[in-house]
């Protein structure tokens, strides 16, 4: 069984987080374009891969890995000598796992409330993560110890973090452009050689 991690793509789409983790870990892999415009994510053979028609899909060693945190904490798993998980018993692990779980179960959900301009709900406990603004204060002050959420340490988590918030950046989603804590932050990341040369790639020929 190959060891070629196969990689279903469209770089409009949260695949450009699993690529960035990707070429961090320097796995190999082999991307499979897949076209939204023709449908690609919805045909019977992707489906029989990922019944959500979703990207990013992975496959590696005939095992499918969909979701784009569990992606990016497979494949730091999958390299540790890339150095990109505090190993089993280090301390930094529980605050790894924190803020794996903080961007998928937090940031974006209130991330898409706020852009998607929902109506708030009348209990702020009855969401997992109050309101948009406890969420941007949580990153905030974490990353004013910085220059990372780990500290010193750059990690999958800021990969999968640090995307959602320079993609929230573009957007002008409150409280994030234009701050010194989180400029500084998206700087140290996408000064990183592997953001660029997935951007690059990412641009139209």
């Amino acid at each position: 069984m190959t060891d070629e991690i196969v990689f279903y793509h469209n770089p409009q789409s949260r695949a450009q987080m699993a690529h960035w983790m990707l070429e961090e870990v320097g796995a190999p892999y082999r991307i499979v374009p897949i076209s939204f415009e023709k449908g690609e994510h919805k045909t019977p053979e992707f489906l029989a891969i990922n019944p959500m028609g979703k990207l990013p899909t992975i496959v590696h060693r005939g095992v499918v890995v969909t979701e784009t945190a569990a992606i990016i904490a497979y494949l730091a798993d999958i390299v540790p000598a890339a150095g990109l998980a505090p190993g089993i018993g280090d301390a930094r692990r529980g605050a790894y796992y924190r803020w794996l779980f903080f961007g998928a179960g937090c940031f974006e959900p209130a991330l898409l409330d706020t852009m998607l301009k929902r109506p708030p709900v009348e209990r702020k406990s009855a969401v997992g993560y109050g309101s948009y603004e406890d969420v941007i204060h949580a990153l905030k002050i974490t990353l004013e110890k910085g220059p990372y959420l780990l500290g010193d340490m750059f990690s999958a988590a800021d990969v999968y973090v640090g995307s959602q918030i320079n993609w929230a950046r573009m957007f002008d989603a409150p409280g994030l452009k234009g701050d010194p804590v989180f400029d500084a932050y998206i700087t140290a990341i996408t000064d990183r050689p592997a953001y660029k040369r997935v951007a690059a790639a990412s641009q139209p020929a």
